[in-house]
């Protein structure tokens, strides 16, 4: 394949840095605060009720996802359906300013958190299934681990920015006014605008990865029967069907942490709007330093022992939280977390790309973002329930700890590393 320039590989890493300030500011830390502090009823109520839509979301991405990414690939190409679903996040980020402090606003502001959501998450797919066309086998796992680092020193400057601009200070930047919670409300306007900017390397020097050129309704068809066959043929791999199986395990158990993360820190650990994005900026840190460190233990060592070791300091770290009522404790803990985050999500997508043969990687990748994908709302629901059955957010967060523990049991019964 042509070499890619390094204008070009960093502007894709940079969607990470775009994309991730979506995630960082309002899924988990910001505006998931806010919503359940400010708007809903009570942050019991809340938490119950974001846990619903984000359940929504994952279950609406899990139908979805497998159709797109048929028409992606055997269309013209994968860059254009980023950019499109980009857009899309950004325009429901914005319209997030009219979320007022009163549970009045709670269906407008539920409404857009799941069109958001599903549009950040739709162009991740499709951003990710660029990789083997960037990399060879052997730097992958680092520029997957640059990625994901990279995105995450974007998420912390993002909240850095929502800090010192918005949050803590007494005059807000553009005189924005605190009257009904504007300054935190102007957060998503400036998420959407940081996006934006931020997508635009990525939308003019990154090579599109070409798909078969058929028109839209016969990619539809061919790509359907494509990955029917993708799914006939990982069942007579095993080590490949394990793998599915643990990441889809261990993405909802991730995905739980990336939404509840925040809420928890305000409602169990009193800690203030300026406490839970001083929190956000500290985990960041440590999940940058994570991924980019462990895209050398990936290269070398192979992403299955990265992922292993990933999910175990998640799990003892995550279990010392949870016990945790000691704030400096929870702090330390925390930060650990972030230190093995990254590695979990960057190895894995160079996992599959290592063990898929060329002329199929682009089929096993939409068939990994089904698995991470297809049971994305579990994960939330249960800690809804867990939440409103014990009226506990402690307990309702223990339930992460069950996707962790079983994803790994899977991953460590693989028998075989991945292809390098």
């Amino acid at each position: 394949m042509t070499r890619p320039t390094k204008s070009a590989l960093a502007a894709w890493c940079l969607f990470d840095w775009a994309n991730s300030a979506y995630f960082t500011v309002i899924v988990t830390f910001v505006f998931a605060t806010y919503f359940t502090e400010a708007v809903a009823a009570n942050p019991t109520l809340g938490t119950t009720q974001w846990g619903y839509a984000s359940s929504i979301a994952g279950l609406l991405i899990a139908l979805l996802a497998p159709a797109l990414g048929a028409i992606a690939d055997q269309g013209r190409g994968r860059k254009a359906w980023a950019i499109l679903f980009s857009l899309l996040c950004i325009g429901a980020t914005a319209l997030l300013w009219q979320v007022r402090p009163t549970p009045d606003d709670v269906p407008l502001a539920l409404a857009l958190v799941v069109i958001a959501t599903l549009g950040a998450e739709f162009a991740v797919v499709f951003y990710n299934a660029m990789l083997p066309g960037l990399a060879s086998p052997e730097r992958m796992g680092r520029l997957s681990g640059l990625g994901w680092g990279i995105g995450y020193v974007g998420g912390l400057f993002c909240l850095a920015v929502a800090l010192v601009g918005f949050v803590q200070t007494d005059t807000p930047w553009f005189g924005v006014g605190k009257e009904e919670e504007a300054n935190i409300r102007a957060t998503a306007p400036m998420t959407a605008l940081w996006y934006l900017a931020f997508l635009l390397p990525f939308a003019f020097l990154t090579p599109d990865t070409p798909g078969r050129g058929l028109p839209p309704m016969q990619a539809l068809r061919a790509g359907l029967a494509d990955l029917a066959g993708t799914i006939r043929d990982a069942r007579r791999q095993p080590d490949l069907w394990r793998f599915l199986l643990a990441n889809m395990l261990y993405i909802d158990g991730l995905t739980t942490l990336f939404a509840f993360g925040g809420i928890y820190a305000a409602g169990t650990f009193g800690f203030s709007f300026a406490e839970v994005i001083q929190f956000g900026i500290a985990l960041n840190v440590t999940a940058a330093i994570g991924a980019i460190a462990f895209g050398w233990v990936d290269d070398r060592l192979g992403p299955r022992i990265a992922i292993a070791s990933g999910l175990s300091g998640l799990i003892l770290s995550s279990a010392v939280v949870l016990v945790s009522t000691s704030k400096l404790v929870f702090w330390i803990a925390a930060l650990l977390i972030g230190l093995f985050l990254g590695p979990v999500q960057a190895a894995s997508r160079t996992w599959m790309a290592r063990r898929a043969p060329e002329e199929r990687r682009a089929e096993l990748f939409g068939l990994m973002a089904l698995s991470g994908k297809a049971t994305a709302f579990l994960g939330p629901l249960m800690l809804a329930e867990v939440t409103r059955a014990t009226g506990s957010q402690r307990w309702g967060m223990a339930t992460i700890l069950l996707f962790f523990a079983g994803g790994l049991g899977l991953l460590l019964s693989i028998r075989t590393e991945s292809k390098s």
